[in-house]
C-alpha cells in the first residue's frame, strides 16, 4: 500500500495495511546527525546559504527532509513555509504603544493589521515545490501538512483580558486572524498541500480561557477555515497541546475538523477515551508523549508506549502515529529509534540501526 492510500484510508475510517506514520517536528540535531551523517539544512539555515546559495540551500532542504522520511518509512510530512531570501519580506515596525492598557494595545494591533497587510512571500512557498520535484525524482508521494495556525493565545495576555473586557475588539482579532489563514490556504494549495494545520495553543494543564471564551470566539472562525479547506477537497486538522476535555466538543466536532494533532498524554489527553468518543468522525495524530517519557524513559518502557498507543488507536483507520510535540535535543537518538524500531516489530518490519 502506497504511503498516500495509507493516510486516505486513516482520514476515511477504513483500517490501512498498517497504521501511518510520521514526525511533527525533528528538530534534533544530534538524532538528524547521527541518521543522515551530516548537518541538515534546515537546522544549520544560515550557515548552509553561505555556503551554497538561497536556491541550492532550499533543494538541500527537500533532500534532508526526504532522506530522513524515507530513512524512518514515514507516510506523510509536516512542512513549515522556508526561509525566504534576505530582505525580501515584509514587516510591520511596531513599537510597544506608551500604555499598559491591553484594550488600547489590541486596538492598535487590529489597526495595523488592517492597514498593513504582510503579503505572504510567495519565496517561502518554493520549498513545496522543490519537495514534489525531489519526491518524483525519488518515486515517493507523501502528503504534506501545512501550518495556517493564527488563533493561538498562549501567552497573549493582552488579548485573553480583551476577551472580557472589549469582545468586540477581540472578535475583530479573531476574524483579522482567520483572513491571515485564508490568505495561507489560498497559498498553500496554489502548491499542492493536502492537510492543513489550524487552530494554536490555548491551553496546558488546563485550558487558559474558559470553555465559553473558546466556544464564542475561537470555535466560529476555526469553522470557517474548516468549510474553507472542505471545499477545495482538502483536510483541516485542528492543534493544541494541553488538557482540552472541557473544549473537546467544539474543538473537534463544532469547528467541523477532520483530524487532531498535539494529543498531549502528559496532560490528560488519552488517545483510547477520544478514540472510543471520537473515532468515527476525527483522525488522531499522536500522541506519544514526547517532553517526558521520550525524553527521560529507558528504551524498554518507550517500546510499551508506543505498542499501547498503536493498539489505543486501533479500529476503522482514524489514527496516525507520531510524537505529542517536537522531537528536541532532550530525546535521545537511542530512545527516538526505540520507538521507531518498536513501531516496525508490531508491524513485522525490519528494525533499523543507527
Amino acid at each position: 500500500m502506497s504511503s498516500r492510500k495509507r493516510i486516505n484510508d486513516a482520514f476515511v475510517h477504513r483500517k490501512p495495511d498498517r497504521t501511518p506514520v510520521f514526525e511533527y517536528v525533528l528538530n534534533s540535531d544530534e538524532i538528524t546527525k547521527r541518521i543522515l551523517g551530516r548537518p541538515v539544512s534546515y537546522l544549520h539555515w544560515e550557515e548552509c546559504v553561505k555556503e551554497k546559495g538561497w536556491e541550492k540551500a532550499l533543494r538541500q532542504y527537500a533532500i534532508d527532509r526526504l532522506d530522513i522520511a524515507e530513512f524512518f518509512g514515514h507516510d506523510m510530512l509536516y512542512q513549515v513555509r522556508s526561509p525566504v531570501p534576505p530582505r525580501k519580506e515584509k514587516t510591520i515596525e511596531e513599537k510597544q504603544p506608551e500604555t499598559d492598557d491591553p484594550v488600547e494595545k489590541l486596538e492598535r494591533r487590529n489597526r495595523l493589521k488592517r492597514e498593513f497587510r504582510i503579503e505572504i512571500a510567495s519565496e517561502s512557498m518554493i520549498i513545496y515545490d522543490f519537495l514534489k520535484e525531489e519526491m518524483l525524482r525519488r518515486n515517493i508521494d507523501l502528503p504534506i501538512l501545512a501550518p495556517a495556525y493564527c488563533h493561538g493565545v498562549w501567552t497573549d495576555i493582552d488579548l485573553m483580558q480583551v476577551m472580557l473586557l472589549a469582545p468586540e475588539l477581540a472578535h475583530e482579532h479573531f476574524s483579522l486572524a482567520s483572513e491571515t489563514a485564508i490568505r495561507l490556504i489560498d497559498e498553500y494549495l496554489k502548491h499542492g498541500i493536502d492537510l492543513f494545520g489550524i487552530g494554536g495553543d490555548f491551553a496546558g494543564n488546563s485550558p487558559l480561557i474558559s470553555p465559553e471564551s473558546y466556544r464564542t470566539f475561537i470555535m466560529p472562525e476555526l469553522k470557517k477555515l474548516s468549510n474553507k479547506v472542505h471545499a477545495s477537497g482538502k483536510l483541516a486538522i485542528n492543534a493544541s497541546d494541553g488538557n482540552l476535555w472541557s473544549v473537546i466538543d467544539d474543538f473537534l466536532i463544532e469547528s467541523e475538523v477532520d483530524g487532531y494533532l498535539e494529543i498531549d498524554l502528559h496532560a490528560g489527553m488519552e488517545l483510547k477515551k477520544l478514540k472510543q468518543s471520537y473515532g468515527e468522525r476525527i483522525t488522531f495524530l499522536g500522541n506519544l508523549d514526547c517532553g517526558n517519557t521520550l525524553s527521560f524513559a529507558s528504551p524498554e518502557k518507550i517500546r510499551d508506549s508506543v505498542i499501547k498507543c498503536l493498539e489505543d488507536g486501533t479500529g476503522n483507520g482514524g489514527h496516525i502515529l507520531t510524537a505529542s510535540n517536537a522531537i528536541t535535543e532532550s530525546v535521545p537518538p537511542e530512545n527516538y529509534i526505540a520507538v521507531t524500531n518498536a513501531y516496525r516489530e508490531y508491524f513485522s518490519l525490519e528494525k533499523i540501526k543507527l
